[in-house]
């Protein structure tokens, strides 16, 4: 190999070259022990700069994170910090060689830029392969990282590269239509302005117009300095691809989400409750569905870039690929299959291993929605009525009485609505929602969003259609394959789901269903957010307000619920039974 430095206790390779089969360079910076030994390797890949400090380009991020937990701080010198990625100097001592690459046509890697799709997952793939073959290596290759650093592993694990032998996919979507792109077939505007915002100001060949390297003399997205119209000529334009693929039959979907029938080696899937939107769901869905046989579930809550540079994270991460890279009897073998962080309000968390996912113990209990009282009642009424919202007001809120007892709800939930709607189409926005006893909404910290929501769920009722065998009570599964418009004012069955929580339901609380026609916006009004990012106000940036996409003379009218002796709209939550 080329010439390394000695760098904090480390050999690194800055900038080192790995030939694609088009004779496209990547560029990879290598952090190894000192020893000539062969090692492990954990490896990312993607578009994020890898010569771009997380002190930063997430300062705000870093400096709320680093104050809460300084035990971040400790045990490095936090030269080579890097945003949702391991800090090699934690992983090298303990004898890993540490891989950070460059996507294509990102940073330092020349080439054309085109997230997730299927020429990066082939680059990603022909990456693990070579590093298995380096004089560094033991052959053993895991995957570790947050986010787009836990998506494209699903991606490369399909395609079974050999010497791939463990992955921790740190809350990483799984279904980019349903996790990313489409809610419930609602287009989410996300996506497309976190490439513009987080990925374009990352392109190769920026050069001087790009961010300054820290921890090298340096561009991140250097060498060379090209011309806007180059510059553009060399991307996607990933918001308008988002946007013309609307049914997850097309082309551009199927490139990006996995078989998960051919992911068979050992998995640590880590998913945030507050992850609404991108990161949690694809932990759940990913973990319960690939055919490995050795696969283990973790849940956390707090902002979806803390909990891994944790003492308690990166032991957890540690445990795990130091049975499988190293064959370190560890007591890894004995960990429970599902580790949850039970959410209390005010962000209070509590351990609790299980076995499986939905948790064994769990009461499914509908609660069905009342139209006088605008209650959620146990029993079902006979009653013939209807409720209607505009669909670009506050909707309706349907309440339970308030708990008798601490109650706890962990897990999927559903709903069963029936609806009619003034046009062709409307758009459901349901949202489960915590009130204390003054009837004042509780909220949590989100993955990015600081107040959110218990839980929230999204349906486009012209793609109401469900597949029947992959469909669970708990879990309606939308096949997404085709558009069915509405009759004007024709009655539909409909069923929503709703993303899975955790919460311990303090004696007097209650808990409240609002059903409406746009995006969640919280009782503080004010909104909030980090410097660094968009002001939010409950959905953090995952909103659902494309003009073209909704159009206000189809999706800015008035949806009816309907209520009678055939139609008994409820929602299904997953009580835990025999819990202190």
């Amino acid at each position: 190999m080329s010439e390394f430095e000695i760098k904090d206790g480390m050999r690194v390779f800055f900038d080192y070259p790995i030939e694609m089969d088009d004779g496209i360079k990547l560029r990879a910076d290598i952090f190894c022990p000192l020893s000539d030994e062969k090692f492990p390797v954990i490896m990312t890949y993607g578009p994020y700069g890898k010569w771009l400090s997380f002190q930063d380009a997430y300062k705000p991020q870093w400096d709320a994170m680093v104050t809460r937990f300084p035990e971040i701080l400790s045990g490095s010198s936090n030269k080579y910090q890097n945003w949702e990625v391991v800090d090699p100097e934690k992983w090298v001592k303990d004898d890993y060689v540490c891989i950070r690459i460059d996507s294509r046509g990102a940073g330092r890697s020349p080439g054309y830029l085109d997230p997730f799709s299927k020429r990066e997952t082939k680059d990603f793939y022909d990456c693990i392969q070579w590093a298995s073959n380096q004089s560094w290596s033991n052959g053993k290759i895991g995957l570790n990282g947050i986010s787009y650093y836990a998506i494209n592993q699903w991606q490369v694990a399909a395609l079974q590269p050999p010497n791939l032998k463990a992955m921790c996919v740190w809350e990483g979507a799984y279904d980019l239509y349903r996790e990313m792109g489409y809610h419930g077939g609602i287009f989410c505007t996300y996506a497309g302005n976190w490439y513009k915002g987080r990925c374009i100001p990352r392109q190769h060949g920026l050069g001087i117009n790009g961010y300054k390297a820290r921890i090298i003399e340096d561009y991140v997205s250097g060498p060379s300095t090209m011309t806007d119209e180059d510059l553009q000529s060399n991307r996607t334009d990933m918001y308008e691809d988002l946007i013309s693929n609307k049914l997850i039959t097309d082309d551009y979907w199927q490139d990006r989400i996995p078989d998960h029938t051919k992911i068979k080696i050992p998995i640590l899937s880590s998913a945030n409750w507050g992850g609404q939107a991108l990161h949690s769901r694809g932990n759940f869905e990913g973990f319960n569905k690939v055919a490995s046989k050795e696969k283990w579930l973790e849940v956390h809550g707090l902002e979806h870039w803390t909990e891994f540079y944790t003492d308690y994270g990166i032991e957890l991460q540690k445990r795990f690929f130091g049975y499988y890279l190293k064959d370190e009897q560890n007591g890894w073998k004995n960990q429970p299959k599902v580790s949850i962080q039970v959410r209390y309000p005010n962000d209070e968390f509590k351990l609790r291993n299980e076995n499986e996912w939905p948790l064994k113990n769990t009461s499914w209990t509908k609660f069905y929605l009342s139209p006088d009282e605008l209650s959620l009642e146990k029993e079902s009424k006979e009653v013939s009525s209807k409720l209607s919202y505009n669909n670009l007001g506050d909707g309706i809120t349907f309440m339970t009485e308030s708990f008798s007892e601490d109650t706890e709800i962990t897990g999927p939930i559903a709903s069963k609505l029936f609806i009619s709607s003034e046009t062709e189409d409307t758009d459901l926005f349901l949202i489960a929602r915590l009130f204390n006893e003054q009837q004042q909404e509780v909220t949590f910290q989100g993955a990015l969003d600081p107040k959110t929501p218990l839980a929230q769920g999204w349906l486009r009722a012209s793609h109401r259609r469900i597949d029947n065998d992959l469909s669970k009570p708990y879990r309606p599964y939308h096949t997404h394959d085709k558009v069915e418009l509405l009759i004007p004012e024709k009655v539909y069955e409909v069923d929503i789901e709703i993303w899975p929580t955790s919460i311990v339901v303090p004696k007097e609380y209650r808990i409240g269903l609002t059903i409406k026609g746009q995006d969640y916006v919280n009782q503080s009004g004010g909104g909030s957010t980090l410097p660094n990012m968009n002001k939010f106000s409950g959905c953090g940036p995952f909103l659902h307000d494309d003009p073209i996409d909704r159009p206000n003379d189809v999706f800015g009218k008035k949806t009816t619920l309907h209520f009678s002796e055939y139609q008994k709209p409820y929602l299904l939550l997953p009580i835990i039974k025999n819990q202190n």
